[in-house]
């Protein structure tokens, strides 16, 4: 595939496969730079594969991937200095305290930041005098955002980075994420299932299924396509299914119903309202509605 010279991370016709399954089969993929990226998708989708990938943590079967302009085969001190990651469950050096492990990670990174680092110790409440191995499963995912984001990396891969945190926590980390785009243009890939708070701050969408990204775009262009209509029948009834393929679900009798569709031609919904002799009131859906529909599963609407 053609790639911008510019994109933090490509997948070319990547293959990944373990024994008995397949992750990927022939993936083409490319991520922007300076956005805000939620990597979404089902259990199993490849969502931690593909950051692992990335990352350089594991290496594709088949077809190639650049990270940060290098094959993440090759991918070396300039370019791992450059690129953050935290994962869910992050590995430690269980007994050093909070602060020997920052201190020891700090000198691995020629831009690692005191400032930033004494500023989300205190956002997130991390004790840094005790032990790694003392620390409750919420602030060993706090001490992994430290090592992740303290050099201030230039491609920030998130995989649910903050599903241990509490309300507060997680807050002030979205705060934190708009911070890095903002300040240092940093690209922030992140995948999580807490749906509400990635809608808060992203800008840009990739959806993994069935081995291939079905949606790389920006976020407002989806929301722009996806809606909800309460169709209303000004005379006559309403079909029991309609024949428009943007209508993705239904709910509701002949009189009265609720459907979920996907459109971007404002002519769309004039047609339908003259078609079916109906009034329509639309709302935009929320990513957490949207989800279903992005992966194919266009049921009823609830």
């Amino acid at each position: 595939m053609t790639s911008s010279p510019a994109a933090p991370f490509v997948a070319d016709k990547v293959t990944k496969t373990y024994p008995g399954h397949t992750v990927f089969d022939a993936l083409d993929l490319e991520i922007p730079a300076g956005h805000v990226i939620g990597l979404l998708g089902r259990n199993g989708a490849g969502k931690t594969t593909l950051l692992h990938l990335a990352a350089g943590l594991t290496l594709p079967t088949g077809g190639s991937c650049r990270t940060l302009g290098r094959p993440t085969v090759d991918l070396d001190t300039p370019e791992l200095n450059r690129l953050g990651l935290v994962q869910q469950e992050g590995r430690f050096i269980e007994w050093m305290t909070v602060t020997q492990h920052l201190d020891f990670s700090a000198s691995f990174y020629s831009r690692w930041d005191r400032d930033l680092q004494q500023r989300l110790i205190k956002t997130l409440e991390l004790p840094v005098d005790r032990k790694i191995a003392q620390l409750s499963t919420g602030d060993r995912q706090k001490v992994g955002i430290l090592l992740g984001v303290c050099h201030r990396p230039a491609l920030l891969l998130l995989d649910e980075p903050m599903s241990s945190l509490d309300p507060l926590a997680r807050a002030g980390m979205l705060d934190f994420l708009l911070e890095l785009l903002r300040e240092d243009g940093t690209t922030v890939v992140i995948s999580s299932h807490i749906l509400g708070d990635v809608e808060k701050i992203i800008d840009w969408v990739v959806f993994l299924d069935t081995g291939r990204a079905v949606e790389n775009a920006p976020f407002d262009v989806l929301q722009e396509s996806f809606a909800e209509w309460t169709v209303t029948a000004a005379a006559g009834g309403l079909p029991d299914t309609f024949s428009e393929p943007f209508v993705l679900a239904r709910q509701g009798n002949d009189r009265l119903a609720r459907l979920r569709v996907r459109t971007r031609d404002p002519e769309d919904r004039a047609r339908f309202a003259q078609t079916h002799r109906a009034e329509i009131q639309s709302r935009s859906l929320s990513l957490d509605e949207m989800f279903p529909l992005l992966a194919g599963h266009q049921q009823e609407v609830e």
